[in-house]
């Protein structure tokens, strides 16, 4: 018995979701989206603390330890960090099954994809840029690009091996 597929137009329309909301995301200053309030009030016991203690790095100029950030500001990094990666995971995993039968030809769908995702992350960024109060980052274009990646990969070497199991 051959599984039902979802039309891949809902697959492209989730991509679509997600561009709406870092669009409008894009759209707000840092201190319109700043969690560190309400990391304060939600973690008050600041969990992590010593494994955050042993974190100290360079990203895009800025030094980032617990010494200059503070613990709430070093959380809500990792948590933009972790949600720019995350969201182009899954914009690149859903453009890929979104376009896949399109395309025809996984390589190209790969290829595709990740150009399409990268370059919604440069424009993304460049958007940031004319927003006040925000800073557009190729740090942050570089981990949009490596999160879409990853999930493409995932995907056109899934679909490879199926593809080569069912012609054997």
């Amino acid at each position: 018995m051959k599984k039902r597929q979802l039309n891949p137009n809902i697959y492209l329309g989730i991509v679509a979701v997600i561009m709406a909301v870092l669009f409008y995301s894009s759209a707000q200053t840092y201190h319109q989206q700043t969690i560190v309030p309400q990391l304060h009030h939600f973690l008050p016991g600041r969990p992590g603390l010593k494994l955050l203690q042993g974190i100290d790095f360079t990203y895009a100029g800025e030094h980032v330890s617990l010494s200059a950030l503070g613990y709430a500001k070093m959380v809500e990094f990792f948590i933009r960090k972790c949600a720019h990666y995350g969201t182009y995971f899954l914009m690149g995993w859903f453009m890929v099954l979104g376009l896949k039968d399109r395309l025809q030809n996984l390589g190209l769908t790969g290829v595709v994809c990740y150009l399409a995702c990268l370059g919604y992350a440069a424009s993304d960024e460049f958007h940031q840029m004319l927003t006040g109060g925000r800073t557009p980052l190729f740090q942050d274009v570089m981990l949009d690009g490596t999160g879409a990646l990853t999930a493409i990969l995932i995907l056109v070497i899934y679909f490879g091996i199926r593809q080569r199991k069912r012609s054997h």
